[in-house]
């Protein structure tokens, strides 16, 4: 199981989100760090790098962390990996859109739109699904002007 919650890395990663929730950022952010030095693997690094973008305030870092999760899921062949490729897309496009390059987002939010296929068919995969909309439609209008 990819997200084994006896995998120490997960353990920080989840640890880190518990105190994302108590609005303690920096120290969630030092946690997902401390998980992608501790990674042994490509599934583990792809988890903690994806966590680690999360706390980027700096969209430029923030697009560096989110390409290394999406490189990292697209080694992998694993069905939840899979689950994750549009929203992995879509913090990529939204990060590009944010550096004024809507090439690149148009780019990043059709890949996206691509691995829909991926996505069940519940409340997460319409909201990515919508997320994915908005953006390819941000971005086209952007290009246009």
């Amino acid at each position: 199981m990819l997200f084994d919650p006896q995998n120490p890395i997960n353990q920080l990663c989840a640890q880190g989100m518990q105190l994302e929730g108590e609005a303690k950022h920096e120290q969630a952010s030092k946690l997902f760090l401390q998980a992608w030095d501790q990674a042994t693997n490509t599934t583990e690094k792809f988890i903690a790098a994806h966590y680690v973008a999360r706390h980027r305030t700096n969209v430029a870092d923030k697009l560096k962390w989110d390409e290394t999760a999406l490189s990292l899921a697209l080694e992998l062949d694993n069905p939840e990996v899979n689950v994750a490729r549009p929203s992995l897309y879509l913090n990529v496009a939204k990060c590009y859109e944010d550096l004024k390059n809507f090439d690149k987002a148009a780019e990043n939010y059709q890949s996206a739109f691509e691995c829909t296929k991926f996505l069940p068919e519940d409340g997460y995969g319409n909201m990515i699904r919508s997320g994915i909309k908005s953006g390819m439609e941000r971005a086209r209008s952007s290009r246009e002007d």
